[in-house]
């Protein structure tokens, strides 16, 4: 069958707004970002526990090695993903032990425990003895928290590379450049860098065939379905029924809950309850909000109602959440505890 160029490129743009939507709560703010300029031997370990990082050679080559997974080789040009908070190495060599860790973007420590960040560091963002080296590498923390981005973490290894095409990236020359710039808005320019880096290399990872796209992906790049989507996540907290859905999309009650189920593995009501449930508790965690806010904030009349929510789909309850981020904040005072940043905006 002929595909006019129009219909690909709808699909196309579909795609990307359906990874677009779902990396919404991952855009960077205030990025742990740096380059370090290197010579043979070296090997960094990094412990700055975020959850997904990455990690791209400008120049030289260099092995990603984590704890309990294979070591992955990259070279220049190729942009790899590492994702959990577990501490990885990255070194010129799989046998080259680790002399520098690196906690967060701004302190360097030696192995036997010796702070040289300030030794080390040539300017705001940039680590190395000297501008000149066989090796350099980027990388760029993201300090992300939440249910809604463990959707994308899950759905990707905990090490994935994609591989250069062999052209010049502009993107990576501009990165590459930006770093050596210090001035207004320079934060704001690295941070929206990292975001469309990100994008593209997640994007470009679910058209390799080692990926395993995830249902959800794949359902929202569909016309139909994926704008089902896009508007459950759009109004979580309307009052949507599957035949008010399925008006919006102009389908019939049954064809958009068979095509629906088909695509996502689940209703769209399950799919609202969960979608409600997941909201619910990065807003119990991020903010101080009483129960019964969060509960209209996702859709529930009252907190009893968001209860028992909780209870059917995770078995506990929406306090049990609340008081595990007490615990991790060493105490809590009044109801919120140690008070967040609230969210702006919960899909």
């Amino acid at each position: 069958m002929h595909v006019r160029s129009s219909d690909r490129a709808g699909r196309y743009d579909r795609e990307v707004d359906a990874l677009a939507e779902l990396l919404y709560g991952t855009r960077a703010r205030g990025a742990a970002f740096g380059r370090s300029i290197l010579e043979p031997p070296w090997s960094l370990r990094f412990v700055g526990g975020a959850p997904l990082t990455l990690t791209t050679m400008l120049s030289g080559e260099a092995w990603i090695v984590p704890d309990s997974e294979a070591p992955v080789h990259i070279h220049p040009g190729d942009v790899a993903i590492v994702t959990g908070s577990s501490p990885h190495t990255v070194a010129d060599s799989t046998t080259t032990a680790p002399t520098i860790e690196v906690r967060g973007s701004d302190q360097c420590v030696t192995s036997d425990g010796i702070d040289i960040t300030d030794v080390i560091r040539l300017d705001l963002r940039t680590c190395g003895e000297h501008y000149e080296g066989s090796a350099v590498l980027v990388t760029g923390m993201y300090e992300v928290r939440g249910e809604i981005i463990g959707r994308l973490l899950s759905a990707l290894p905990p090490v994935l590379v994609v591989p250069s095409d062999g052209r010049a990236s502009p993107l990576l020359d501009l990165l590459g450049e930006e770093v050596e710039r210090v001035g207004p808005g320079h934060q704001v320019v690295i941070d929206r860098m990292l975001d469309l880096l990100l994008v593209h290399t997640v994007r470009r990872w679910f058209e390799r065939p080692e990926a395993e796209v995830p249902g959800w992906y794949r359902a929202l790049g569909d016309p139909v379905v994926g704008a089902a989507l896009r508007l459950l996540h759009d109004a979580p907290a309307q009052p949507w029924t599957v035949g008010s859905l399925a008006g919006k999309v102009g389908l019939s009650r049954s064809s958009l809950s068979a095509k629906f189920t088909a695509l996502v593995g689940e209703p769209p009501m399950t799919y609202l309850a969960e979608l409600r449930v997941t909201l619910a508790s990065d807003l119990l965690s991020a903010t101080d909000a009483t129960v019964g806010s969060v509960a209209r904030q996702v859709g529930y009349a009252d907190a009893f109602a968001l209860s028992t929510a909780f209870k059917r789909i995770r078995g506990i309850r929406p306090t049990d959440v609340r008081a595990a981020v007490c615990k991790q904040s060493e105490g809590c005072h009044g109801t919120g505890g140690k008070k967040p940043t609230p969210m702006k905006n919960a899909t």
